[in-house]
């Protein structure tokens, strides 16, 4: 059973950065469609980023696209999420989540995954 555990999350101003890890165990990420999700308080969850299994093909929610880039190394088991330009509407819990598909990835809620990770916080504040 595939375990996914995010780090790198934490407080920076608006227009600041960080690098989102979310590394497996138990099993292989080789296979599966990775994607990022966010949920801030009393919101729904969101997809923010996915990436196919062979990582050719990446989709962006609309409101990080250009600010987002999400990256994989299956060599390392692990996919990035490098996020920039931060915004204060940007803070949220950030979970990954892997999805047993190949040649496509989807956002959404996030129905489709069949493992999510425990989530990292990431707030924006000045």
């Amino acid at each position: 059973q595939e375990q996914l555990v995010e780090s790198g999350g934490g407080s920076v101003q608006p227009g600041g950065s960080l690098r989102l890890s979310c590394a497996a165990s138990g099993a292989t990420l080789d296979g599966y469609a990775i994607g990022w999700f966010r949920q801030a308080p009393g919101k729904e969850r969101e997809g923010v980023a996915c990436t196919s299994s062979s990582g050719l093909i990446t989709n962006y929610a609309t409101s990080v696209k250009g600010r987002f880039a999400i990256s994989r190394d299956n060599a390392k088991n692990t996919v990035y999420l490098q996020v920039n330009d931060l915004k204060p509407e940007d803070k949220a819990v950030y979970y990954c989540a892997a999805r047993w598909v190949r040649a496509m990835c989807s956002l959404g809620r996030g129905y489709e995954y069949h493992y999510f990770g425990q989530g990292t916080q990431v707030t924006v504040s000045s």
